[in-house]
């Protein structure tokens, strides 16, 4: 020691003797949501039908480096948690017609080196560590050391589109899943709404932001996504996620959050409101046409319509709206037609996508599975027109520049036609402003 550093622990016998002995065992359940495992296996058997003879490999993944030495916290890749339940970082699922073989990082225990020189996988840096027993009896499945699998983790473009379009019709457990996201996801509305007069008077957007992600976090895993705060001129811009600005007592508050739960489905919901807790004739005017918009795009969702018919429904209601303002420098048919969308200008971004372990969810799908599909019983997507009418937008009235307004609800596709899951949430601005009053 002379150079003044301490001793590597590792290399002192006394040391490592003592610190490897008087330990008790600690609980060591894994963490897994009830039904995760079956739900798992019967996912397995899907993607065995679906792919026969195939052996698919896909991995957990780890936790991104934040900075240095530093990392986010870990979520499992959706794909590898879809097919097992498990959360176990690094971990590899080896699949074969429905049945499967996890790998995992051993933990280290008392008596070996790693329980206190390893911070990934010592007991003494993680807390309590599922050993492999552990693991295989809650997932349901056979698992082994990481160590022996010797395999190459490469999930081809095909497999990836065969589980994204496998995992766009939603199962009975899946569907609970997601009504927990989006029932916590409306008590964290309230839980925003509460604090506005907070926000206004000094910290703004950000401390609505933190009173969203403290909520998911203490009643799910988190955020599903950056949760957006977007007061004033920062409503109309689409994924406004720095929320540094304030919150302006007289304009408009575009909220869209989503609680991701343990089991890492998430909901996606927004609403628009008056920070005032009155909507100004000019506010009203803008959210009552995507009010109209989104009713529309609600009326075109059943089983048997084409994905895009939501879509085209709302786009036309926006644009007669547009067009009636004065707004459209052309007709409205020119602007509905392929060559013109015009109106787009204030609404640039899609209308809708799957839900479920992803905020965009199916993402790998192939087109005509997706967009070209028919809605099928079990599907689980967002309806979500705006309009977005920027402060420095020289084409939009005066009077409407710096309002952007989204209305954003979360539906499942039933036998015959949908249930809103987001529903407690109003629609109109005077339902709005009603629900902010209680």
């Amino acid at each position: 020691m002379t150079d003044g550093r301490p001793p590597k622990l590792l290399d002192i016998p006394a040391f490592t003797d003592y610190i490897g002995k008087g330990w008790d065992i600690p609980d060591r359940t894994p963490v897994v949501v009830p039904g995760a495992a079956e739900a798992a296996a019967a996912h397995r058997a899907r993607l065995g039908a679906a792919l026969p003879g195939r052996t698919v490999v896909v991995a957990a993944g780890q936790a991104p480096v934040r900075s240095n030495d530093t990392s986010y916290d870990f979520r499992p890749g959706s794909d590898f948690y879809w097919l097992t339940g498990c959360v176990a970082e690094d971990a590899v699922a080896v699949i074969r017609d429905g049945d499967a073989v996890v790998y995992l990082p051993v933990p280290a225990y008392p008596g070996e080196p790693g329980f206190f020189a390893d911070a990934a996988h010592g007991e003494l840096w993680v807390g309590a560590a599922p050993g492999l027993t552990e693991w295989s009896a809650a997932l349901g499945v056979p698992v082994r050391p990481l160590t022996d699998f010797d395999g190459t983790v490469s999930t081809d473009d095909d497999i990836a589109r065969v589980l994204a379009e496998l995992r766009m019709i939603k199962d009975d457990w899946e569907i609970g899943q997601l009504r927990e996201a989006v029932d916590r996801t409306v008590e964290g509305f309230a839980a925003v709404l509460a604090e506005i007069p907070t926000a206004v008077a000094g910290p703004g957007e950000r401390w609505l932001q933190g009173t969203f992600d403290r909520y998911a976090r203490a009643y799910g895993n988190g955020p599903g996504y950056a949760t957006i705060v977007g007061s004033g001129p920062h409503a109309p811009t689409l994924h406004w996620v720095r929320c540094d600005g304030p919150v302006l007592p007289d304009e408009l508050l575009l909220l869209d959050m989503g609680v991701e739960v343990r089991s890492h489905y998430t909901a996606d919901v927004t609403r628009t409101f008056p920070a005032s807790g009155a909507f100004s004739p000019a506010q009203r005017q803008v959210h009552d046409l995507v009010e109209r918009a989104h009713r529309a795009a609600l009326a075109q969702v059943a089983p048997g319509r084409r994905f895009t018919d939501f879509h085209h429904a709302a786009m036309e209601v926006i644009a007669r709206g547009l067009d009636d303002w004065g707004m459209l420098p052309v007709s409205v048919d020119e602007a509905l037609s392929e060559r013109g969308q015009h109106h787009r200008r204030y609404l640039i971004c899609g209308i809708g996508h799957h839900l479920g372990l992803d905020v965009h969810d199916c993402a790998k799908a192939a087109p005509e599975a997706y967009q070209g599909a028919l809605i099928e019983p079990g599907m689980v997507f967002t309806v979500e027109p705006g309009l977005y009418f920027h402060a420095h937008d020289l084409t939009v009235p005066p009077e409407l520049r710096g309002i952007g307004a989204r209305i954003e609800d979360d539906l499942l596709v039933t036998a015959d036609g949908i249930d809103v899951l987001s529903a407690e949430l109003p629609l109109s601005a005077s339902g709005l402003e009603d629900w902010m009053r209680r």
